[in-house]
Formats: structure tokens, sequence, C-alpha cells
């Protein structure tokens, strides 16, 4: 077990490189979109991560480039929820899956689908 400390200095997202090859897939599929990274209540636990293809950043996202061809804009409102989080593309038997690497989260839901931090 290792124990991840709390880096407020830290870039707030990165992606692994089997991550952006798989988002840069989606983009080059999608035309002139970027992804954007932001979280909405829900769960028993309290927020989900939510990624989507889109137009453009909104106003106040903090913009990032994880890879050649991948623009990503985080939105303002979760940058703290989401510091030093990074995004992996995991093969679990014949599926692939995005995990979010979040070192905040203190509990999640069984299924996966929320997570809270303590705040």
């Amino acid at each position: 077990m290792t124990v991840a400390s709390f880096d407020p200095n830290a870039q707030v997202v990165t992606m692994t490189a089997t991550a952006a090859q798989h988002f840069a897939q989606k983009v080059a599929q999608a035309g002139d979109k970027i992804i954007r990274l932001s979280t909405k209540t829900s769960g028993c636990t309290g927020y989900a991560y939510v990624l989507d293809l889109v137009d453009g950043p909104e106003q106040g996202d903090e913009i990032f480039q994880p890879g050649e061809s991948i623009t990503l804009a985080v939105d303002a409102k979760a940058l703290s929820l989401l510091r030093g989080t990074e995004i992996d593309l995991v093969t679990e038997g014949v599926n692939q899956v995005i995990k979010f690497n979040n070192p905040n989260v203190v509990a999640e839901c069984g299924c996966g689908e929320s997570f809270s931090v303590s705040e």
C-alpha cells in the first residue's frame, strides 16, 4: 500500500499514454472538438465524473494539452475535486473502461459511479 499526499501545485489532470491514444482517436473521429471534464452531483457518495466532446471550453475552464492532438478543458467548479487526477484506459475482461485515479477521493460507491472527497 502506498500513501499519496495532496499537492496543491499538481497539474489538475493528466492522462496515461493509453488514455491519450484513445482520446486522440475519439477527437479525430469527432472533428474539431475538445474533451471537457466536469463533475456532477450524483449517486450514493456525492459526485460523478462527466466527460464530453464539445466545441470549445466554457468560461473559466482550465485548459491542458495531455496529448499532441488533445485539448482537455476542466470545469472551474471541479478543479478542487480533480487536482492530481490521472485519466487511464484499462482493459477489464473484453471491455475497455476509463478510470479516474483521483488522489482526493475518500470513498466510492460499490458500482464505481460516484465518489466523495473530504471537504
